[in-house]
């Protein structure tokens, strides 16, 4: 086992909605693979709200206000979670030798 340890940002939140982490060697972890597939399924979840939420926000598309707010709301929350999932995977790359 490796000595170095790691602190991964998990996708999901820890209680009072503090940031979860997890603290590994580097090797995959039940737990470590269980945050790989939320994170792939919610890159693919983003990826279904924008091809929806497109034809909405289109100049000829007919919505009410509040369905356009309904969209809004849907696409921050999924670019918060591959905000999310951006840090975490950039944490993870080992930096340039200078």
């Amino acid at each position: 086992m490796s000595q170095t340890s790691h602190l991964r940002l998990l996708p999901w939140s820890g209680p009072e909605g503090k940031p979860a982490h997890l603290v590994t060697d580097g090797t995959a972890t039940p737990l470590s693979l269980l945050a790989d597939e939320i994170e792939d399924q919610q890159i693919e979840t983003a990826a279904a709200v924008v091809g929806l939420a497109r034809p909405m926000v289109e100049e000829t598309a007919d919505i009410a206000a509040h369905e356009l707010r309904w969209v809004a709301r849907r696409l921050i929350e999924s670019l918060r979670d591959l905000l999310k999932i951006a840090e975490s995977r950039g944490r993870r790359i080992p930096p340039y030798d200078e």
